[in-house]
């Protein structure tokens, strides 16, 4: 990953449904230059490890991450915002998480998070990583190296370094 503690995310849109299925586009500055949010970098929605591990456990220990300042949880994959929001719906993330896409993969690509999984029929997708952003400004990183693992991102070991 090239973006590293101490950098500013790069300029890029993310789109994500509205409540009302409208599509909405929000850039890094609107969406992360306040407060203190956890990016979930997932290699995509529905996806086994996504679906069952890394996802779950954030909403799950969504009070948690409030009790220790986090202002608000993005969860961002290479998928369209129609996607995002029916994996949403499906995991029941109500309020708690913002699910939004990178259809493009600009941003994963931008901070050097792509992995390519063509070999299973998913193209260019995020590696797996969880981000504490303050203000805008990146304060940890924990990646996996493996897309298929869910150790260092997941919430019960993130938060609890946080």
């Amino acid at each position: 990953m090239k973006i590293k503690p101490g950098d500013k995310l790069p300029e890029n849109d993310f789109f994500y449904l509205d409540d009302s299925n409208e599509v909405k586009k929000i850039s890094t500055n609107d969406l992360f230059n306040s407060g203190k949010t956890i990016i979930l970098g997932m290699p995509g929605a529905f996806t086994k490890t996504c679906s069952a591990i890394h996802l779950p456990g954030y909403i799950k220990n969504y009070d948690l991450a409030k009790k220790k300042g986090v202002t608000k949880i993005v969860c961002l994959a290479v998928n369209d915002p129609n996607v995002m929001k029916a994996w949403g719906q499906n995991q029941n993330v109500g309020n708690k998480i913002l699910m939004v896409g990178d259809p493009f993969c600009k941003f994963t690509k931008a901070i050097g998070a792509e992995v390519d999984k063509s070999a299973k029929g998913l193209g260019i997708r995020s590696n797996r990583y969880t981000m504490l952003l303050k203000d805008g400004i990146v304060k940890k990183i924990e990646e996996e190296k493996e897309t298929a693992t869910c150790e260092l991102s997941a919430a019960e070991n993130f938060l609890d370094r946080i």
